[in-house]
């Protein structure tokens, strides 16, 4: 893979903002970021410049994310009439869903594989829009942007990553990725 684009969005709203999840395209993004190895470059990208964001992810060889496919993708589709799920994806939550039979969550794996818990949600990322804190929203967009890439690094690597169950136990899992 030449060039293989890690990617994260924030939005501006809730789902119960917009009445329901089948709603995403009017969430909005607030903020979203990427990480090329084309050029081994972070780009942010506001609101204003989402058809940027989406020409880089169409353009790339390959894009992983985590849940991007179900809620990235769909607020994106709110911006342009691209499906965006024909691009070459790799979504770590889906795949891991399929091996399990259950979801998992960003924290458990980063904390589990990585030793490195988030450093904030999509809740307080909404509460700093709504704030006006955007350079707060990239900081922890581009920090989950570099959880993904190291989780899936460390998976290419290793053959497996790891996670915390609902019983608090370490776990690991066999990746293909």
């Amino acid at each position: 893979m030449n060039n293989i684009v890690y990617f994260d969005l924030e939005t501006q709203k809730s789902a119960a903002d917009v009445g329901g999840w089948d709603r995403k395209r009017d969430m909005k993004m607030s903020v979203g970021v990427t990480f090329s190895t084309g050029d081994s470059q972070y780009r942010i990208y506001p609101e204003d410049k989402v058809a940027d964001l989406v020409k880089q992810l169409m353009r790339s060889d390959l894009v992983v994310g985590f849940n991007i496919i179900n809620f990235d993708y769909e607020v994106l589709h709110g911006y342009t009439p691209l499906d965006l799920r024909a691009t070459p994806t790799l979504d770590l939550m889906v795949d891991l869903e399929q091996k399990l039979g259950h979801r998992l969550s960003l924290d458990s794996l980063a904390k589990a594989t990585l030793n490195a818990p988030k450093i904030a949600d999509g809740m307080q990322a909404l509460r700093w829009w709504k704030e006006g804190r955007i350079v707060d929203i990239a900081e922890y967009c581009c920090f989950d942007v570099k959880i993904t890439k190291e989780l899936h690094e460390y998976g290419r690597q290793h053959g497996e990553v790891s996670y915390i169950d609902r019983l608090g136990q370490k776990r690991s899992v066999k990746v293909k990725w």
